[in-house]
């Protein structure tokens, strides 16, 4: 029996994660290393109380984020000058090329779901340590 080329459709059970260059970690999801996704990545992130990434941009790629549970503070623009608090049941999107960095800033975990137009999720990421130290640790 010969066998197809053609991509199929996949489960996809979270349980192993990684650690991403922004300095967080992320349970394993959609991407191009996980199914062969050709234009989308999509991962659950949880952010534990008073977590918080390294500043960051993605240079080639938008991400939209859905909050499930939680809230996170997004310091994001050329000089992380905005402040937005996202809640569960929000979403929040980030164009490609924004700095931005995300905190949880509460005594409860923050979990969320987040879609990318990277497969390859960690490629574009560009690490700005020179803003890491205008949001307050």
């Amino acid at each position: 029996m010969l066998q197809s080329s053609r991509p199929t459709c996949r489960i996809v059970r979270p349980g192993q994660s990684y650690d991403g260059k922004q300095g967080l970690s992320y349970f394993e999801g959609i991407s191009a290393e996980a199914v062969g996704s050709t234009g989308i990545c999509m991962h659950l992130l949880t952010i534990p109380p008073g977590g918080r990434a390294k500043a960051h941009l993605h240079e080639s790629h938008e991400t939209a984020i859905y909050v499930l549970s939680g809230e996170a503070h997004t310091w994001y623009g050329n000089r992380l000058e905005h402040h937005a608090i996202v809640r569960a049941g929000e979403m929040f999107y980030i164009p490609a090329g924004v700095p931005h960095l995300p905190a949880n800033l509460s005594d409860q975990p923050c979990s969320a779901v987040i879609a990318r137009t990277d497969p390859k999720e960690q490629e574009s990421v560009v690490l700005l340590p020179d803003l890491d130290g205008l949001v307050p640790a």
